[in-house]
């Protein structure tokens, strides 16, 4: 999966800068209302659900303010990719124990053709261990921003 192709899953409606939540259970409700509006999704609570499931067996929180809650639902018929950031920072379990303060919700359907959840995911992890990469991200202020990084064309 190229750059380009990554960046082609973000959109600038589920790109949250401000999250409002000061807990883990909140930022997931927070993220999954931002998806659920931008694709019409009635069944918020089967994905709320299935990520606390997720989180109970360990936090996605991979330490270095860095979050990526995920799963696959019948909830969704098509890949979403949320980004939120959270200046304050939420308790998120981290392994670093540090507050996190980016999160990339990234949910998909039981089954899809290329395995695309997991070319996501992997790519989005291998973008976030870069310390430049994930400094600019921590960074964006826009949309425009955020994608310049995850196309690899800096900040």
């Amino acid at each position: 999966m190229t750059a380009q192709e990554l960046a082609s899953y973000f959109r600038e409606s589920l790109c949250l800068f401000d999250l409002k939540a000061a807990s883990k259970q909140d930022a997931l409700a927070e993220m999954v209302e931002a998806v659920c509006i931008e694709r019409n999704i009635k069944d918020r609570s089967l994905i709320l659900e299935m990520l606390l499931n997720r989180e109970s067996l360990g936090s996605t929180a991979i330490g270095k303010g860095v979050a990526f809650p995920h799963g696959r639902t019948l909830a969704v018929r098509e890949l979403s990719i949320v980004f939120a950031r959270s200046v304050k920072g939420i308790d998120f379990d981290s392994t670093d124990k540090k507050p996190t303060h980016v999160f990339f919700l990234i949910i998909a359907p039981p089954q899809d053709r290329d395995n695309v959840y997991l070319q996501v995911l992997g790519r989005m992890v291998d973008l976030i261990k870069d310390d430049t990469s994930r400094d600019s991200i921590a960074r964006a202020a826009t949309f425009a921003d955020l994608k310049t990084v995850i196309e690899g064309q800096g900040l």
